[in-house]
């Protein structure tokens, strides 16, 4: 009875302490022998799926944004995303930090002050890219997100499933995923 216990406070202790009560599928892969110079270029963030409150509450009124994927100095890579925020064009750099396998890679957020994990999980280079980041927001804050990048502002169904499943098989619901409108301006090629 005493060892039963123990096992119970223990799990509660683990849900306490943020770490996820069922785990997510695949969150630790990548695309097998990913080629860091094939994924570099001109990318559309079409496809978001997230558990963050923010990102519920914002889903709406966001919109596909362009990202420019470079190498990085450290070996890792530069993401300069191109959004459109409050009608105004911004643009934000991310740099990710090589992280163990060829296609994995770590992002320190200024803003949260957390470090995320972020792996490129599937990948054809030429159409699409899914990926996958884990991180925590604080103190018992899991933040997941899943990420369908395409080479075009158009998606194909095919796509669009194959996201809704991705995200799905990474413990997101229905409601956590949106594909994302075109804006009238900043993404313009």
């Amino acid at each position: 009875m005493a060892a039963l216990r123990m096992l119970w406070m223990g799990l509660v202790l683990l849900g306490l302490l943020g770490l996820p009560q069922t785990p997510a599928q695949g969150h630790d892969t990548v695309q097998p022998n990913f080629q860091q110079d094939k994924f570099l270029g001109r990318w559309y963030s079409t496809g978001l799926a997230s558990n963050s409150n923010w990102f519920r509450e914002k889903k709406a009124i966001l919109y596909m944004c362009k990202t420019v994927v470079a190498p990085s100095t450290e070996g890792g890579l530069n993401l300069t995303s191109t959004f459109l925020r409050k009608n105004q064009c911004e643009t934000k750099i991310m740099v990710l930090q090589p992280a163990g396998a060829p296609g994995h890679y770590t992002y320190s957020s200024p803003h949260w002050g957390s470090v995320h994990s972020v792996s490129v999980v599937e990948t054809n280079y030429d159409e699409y890219a899914l990926l996958f980041s884990r991180g925590t927001k604080g103190p018992g804050q899991d933040f997941r997100m899943a990420t369908l990048y395409s080479r075009t502002q158009t998606l194909k169904d095919e796509l669009k499933e194959k996201f809704t499943t991705f995200s799905k098989a990474q413990g997101l619901t229905e409601e956590d995923i949106v594909f994302l409108p075109q804006p009238d301006k900043c993404i313009q090629e």
